[in-house]
């Protein structure tokens, strides 16, 4: 399976979860306390929006405020598909994943923000499912790949700021994959 399925997937488990968004779940806290489900969903669809800058032959600068620069969305599940798309046919070109992309945290290539990508809307997903009580499993071929890109970084993980404390070394490694996923990325299920 190509990683361009994988984003499809991930992009597709995360709006399944976005459907199930009550009118009054919007001010919902989710696992991570900063953040409503509002503002969880505004941040993947301005990670959608900066890949695509980025992409597109953004900045650093640019791809830093497309991502930070605060709006509220007036129609999350329209914004969010819209991005979706917009995002899928920009990773689609044919120089994409090849190209260099100038991301805030450092110049990756196209193929790196895809897995950056897949790997925000897959844990974003499981997030969402937590703060609304809705089914947790997350599709297992994109589970696979998200691991297979973060593996590596579980020396380090948690000194990044961006994934709580890391994992938390008490899972087996014959524990389900999912499971050591979110403990890897600071997540307690």
């Amino acid at each position: 399976m190509s990683n361009l399925e994988i984003l499809n997937r991930a992009s597709a488990d995360f709006e399944t979860r976005l459907v199930a968004v009550g009118p009054d779940q919007w001010d919902v806290p989710t696992p991570n306390t900063e953040w409503t489900v509002r503002d969880m969903v505004a941040h993947v669809v301005r990670g959608n929006e900066m890949a695509i800058a980025l992409l597109n032959g953004a900045t650093t600068d640019e791809a830093r405020d497309a991502l930070n620069t605060e709006r509220l969305l007036t129609d999350p599940l329209a914004e969010f598909r819209y991005s979706i798309e917009a995002q899928a046919a920009a990773f689609d070109r044919p120089d994409a994943l090849s190209m260099t992309c100038h991301h805030p945290l450092m110049d990756v290539s196209g193929e790196q923000l895809l897995g950056f990508r897949f790997m925000d809307l897959s844990l974003h997903a499981w997030d969402l499912a937590r703060a609304l009580g809705l089914d947790e499993q997350l599709d297992q071929d994109v589970v696979a790949a998200v691991w297979e890109n973060m593996s590596p970084l579980a020396p380090f993980i948690g000194t990044l700021g961006i994934f709580g404390e890391g994992p938390s070394t008490t899972l087996s490694e014959d524990a389900p994959l999912q499971e050591r996923l979110l403990d890897l990325t600071g997540r307690r299920p």
